[in-house]
């Protein structure tokens, strides 16, 4: 449908509009070229799929692309203002096995400034430990993130620590990060549509975290039929059901559970016997329901809810130990958006979450308890709307913190003797954020964006009142060659203190309070994107960033000093990181795949730490070198391979040993003075279809994790032999390995 109206003849005219699906449905996402006079000009598209683009006149192809729906070529002639409405066409590319490969959206790619964006459907094949698609692993492959290594499921980005990343489940905080050790994926991505990663968190809506943010963006389409889909494994099974209620209503829900305990341990017990196994029992079950409902042409309504939950139990006979600990997510936010004209609209939400942990201890005579949590209570406010052509975001954001750091109770079981520590911080944060999209010319356009923010927890000493400016600058010199350059400032409030060094999640959260100043950063980016042929892109880029007012607890599970307060415990200092990144990505065609690679150092400084001199971060990893690679050999067999290498994290190991009354005393130089081996896995997968179809699929997914079998341990133990004569001591390092090679089969359905 094209609709003109006229102005005067000019040598340049303005072309606008908006892009539909045919359900009269704005579709966000979509490019859009304008090839005139041998010359490509792409148009910016809001949120809201409208676009204004002022190009010279004369004969015109435009062409619209978007990964779920049909490309559009057509052509005008343009001689005065034009308002268009382009409409387009579901992309049924998969049909009778029939594959058209130029429409299928890339499972990576690249937003502005180095962000990235994931297709988590086109990166099944990537091989995973249970053959289900791990998001966590899949970000670990990109560049500027760590590799955690084995007995980890946290995010190290850019040299920061793992408290400094946001994960946020269709915008709402989620606090609790991994299922035990990272074995499991944490999140059931048959629910998830898309993830969105930003390494620097440079939008001014995003806030709280020094470091990156990861968007999980459940499917907000309104299921026209019913169909479920899932995948059993040996260890895990999950499913998915999306059901439609009426034509503008429907749900989607999901749910996973572990069988580790009712069938995979009682056949290691019967023929094993070693009692740590026996004695051991994990499982985990999360579930994901997603509303819809479209209330009228211009609401839409929607609830997102999540809720996990762990349980670890060991029992020592040897010891007279027995433990357990629990944890457990649980977040809901209903969200309501509305779209007052193709120009602007709005969004409101409501959310509550809510993550806790609780280890119990007991041993012999002596009970032992420390349990924390935290809640939040927030509104997220944000409208979109243009100025000029100009898109603009805003919006205003609250929440109320409620925390318990650590409650710690022990309890001697013969005299009824008891000892307790608990503490409680109540804390209030508000903002208001504002982004605007300025095209300064044909080729150079910015994003800017400031974040006020107001911190509280109720005294005067506590608040703090800080602004923060995100700027993004974007060069284009052609069609194929782009850079950028960014500077993002950020303050975190509550701060994550980790006191294990492998996923067990002990760790607790803690809030600005009684003088602890919130965390801070500044970061400086620059990299470019040149698009070597048509399928394959190259990016390059580098980092710097400076960090004050970090957080350090050097004990482990708990320090507890009846004479001491938690606030006592805690280390204050800064740091910084800086690093070169790359990654070589191929898109199409029956091979397709990245490399990437980061060259990183991150250090810290604390005056109470290694004599207030600098040393290494723990997960200072100097080299990271990732590679992926699908392969589609026909309609029923498609290959997976990844090869990962890094540097070993840092550790403090003892340099010598001396004698106090014939003891062994240890000694030690510097703080984390010591490297782990090198870390080296590589992944395959086989996937064989025996029916796929756009509505039904059958395949049959077998996994191969640490194919070489290579020890990767994740710490090491000093073993100290002391000779009879009490002159001598020899020490021999043990390394503990968690995974060696790891095979598992799975079948992934649809119907």
């Amino acid at each position: 449908m094209l609709c003109f109206y006229s102005i005067s003849a000019q040598t340049k005219v303005i072309i606008r509009g908006c892009i539909k699906s045919s359900q009269n449905k704005n579709i966000v996402g979509a490019s859009i070229l304008f090839n005139t006079n041998n010359s490509d000009y792409y148009a910016k598209i809001d949120s809201t799929g409208f676009f204004s683009e002022r190009i010279p006149s004369g004969k015109t192809k435009v062409v619209v692309k978007h990964q779920n729906y049909v490309e559009k070529q057509f052509f005008l002639d343009l001689s005065q203002d034009t308002l268009i409405s382009i409409i387009l066409e579901k992309d049924n590319s998969i049909l009778n096995e029939v594959i058209i490969t130029n429409t299928k959206k890339a499972g990576v790619t690249n937003l502005s400034g180095g962000k990235l964006s994931f297709n988590l459907s086109e990166l099944a094949t990537v091989p995973s430990v249970f053959g289900t698609t791990d998001i966590i692993k899949i970000l670990q492959l990109t560049p500027g993130v760590q590799n955690s290594g084995d007995a980890n499921g946290y995010l190290y980005v850019r040299g920061g620590d793992p408290g400094h990343n946001a994960i946020l489940y269709g915008g709402t905080p989620v606090y609790g990060m991994s299922h035990l050790l990272g074995i499991f994926p944490f999140y059931n991505t048959d629910h998830i549509k898309e993830v969105e990663f930003d390494k620097s968190s440079s939008n001014s809506k995003y806030g709280g975290r020094l470091s990156s943010t990861t968007e999980l963006l459940p499917n907000k389409k309104i299921p026209s039929v019913f169909h479920i889909q899932g995948n059993i494994g040996v260890l895990a099974s999950q499913f998915t059901l999306a059901a439609p209620i009426s034509s503008k209503t429907g749900f989607y829900f999901s749910a996973r559970k572990t069988y580790i305990d009712e069938i995979i341990a009682p056949l290691i017990k019967s023929g094993s016997k070693n009692n740590d196994v026996q004695g051991m029992k994990y499982g985990f079950s999360d579930g994901n329901f997603t509303f819809i409902s479209q209330l009228s042409e211009k609401n839409l309504f929607y609830i997102d809810a999540f809720v996990s939950a762990d349980a670890l139990k060991v029992k020592d006979g040897n010891l007279a130990l027995r433990t357990n600990l629990e944890w457990s997510n649980f977040i809901v936010s209903p969200t309501l958006v509305t779209t007052f004209s193709s120009k602007v609209s709005m969004s409101n939400a409501v959310y509550f979450s809510q993550y806790s942990n609780d280890l119990n201890m007991e041993q012999a005579t002596i009970r032992f308890g420390v349990s924390s949590y935290v809640k939040d209570f927030g509104f997220n406010n944000s409208v979109k709307f243009s100025i000029k052509n100009m898109p603009i975001e805003s919006g205003v954001q609250y929440v109320f913190h409620d925390l318990q750091p650590q409650k710690i109770s022990v309890e001697n079981l013969t005299n009824l003797n008891t000892a307790s520590q608990d503490n409680t911080i109540n804390s209030s944060e508000a903002a208001i954020f504002a982004t605007i999209k300025p095209k300064i010319t044909d080729h150079f356009n910015a994003e800017l964006g400031l974040r006020i923010n107001y911190y509280t927890s109720g005294t005067k000493i506590d608040s703090y009142l800080h602004f923060q400016p995100r700027i993004l600058l974007n060069y284009r010199v052609n069609s194929h060659y782009s850079f950028y350059t960014s500077y993002n400032k950020q303050y975190q409030y509550l701060s994550m203190i980790t006191t294990s060094s492998v996923g067990i999640p002990t760790d607790f959260w803690m809030a600005s309070s009684e003088g602890i100043k919130p965390q801070s950063s500044d970061e400086f980016s620059i990299g470019s994107s040149l698009n070597v042929t048509k399928n394959v892109l190259s990016t390059v880029g580098g980092f710097y960033r400076s960090m004050k007012d970090l957080l350090e607890y050097p004990y482990g599970v708990t320090q507890f000093n009846e004479a001491t307060t938690l606030r006592s415990d805690l280390l204050v200092g800064k740091g910084k990181a800086y690093g070169f990144e790359m990654m070589l990505r191929k898109n199409n065609g029956k091979f397709n795949g990245w490399l990437s690679y980061t060259l990183s150092w991150s250090d810290r400084n604390f005056d109470k730490l290694n004599n207030g001199n600098t040393y290494f971060a723990k997960y200072d990893r100097r080299h990271n070198l990732s590679l992926v690679g699908m392969y589609n050999l026909n309609p029923k067999w498609n290959f997976g391979l990844t090869q990962v290498f890094s540097s070993g994290n840092r550790f403090t190991m003892p340099t010598s040993w001396y004698f106090v009354n014939n003891n062994p005393v240890k000694e030690y130089s510097k703080y984390n003075n010591a490297q782990m081996p090198n870390y080296l896995r590589t992944d395959l997968s086989v996937n064989y279809f025996f029916t796929k179809t756009n509505k039904k699929e059958s395949a049959l997914n077998f996994s191969i994790y640490n194919t070489l079998n290579i020890d990767n341990p994740i710490y090491v133990v000093l073993n100290i032999q002391v000779n009879e004569d009490k002159n001598s001591v020899i020490v021999e390092q043990e390394k503990k390995v968690l995974y060696r090679i790891l095979p598992s089969l799975s079948w992934r359905f649809k119907f």
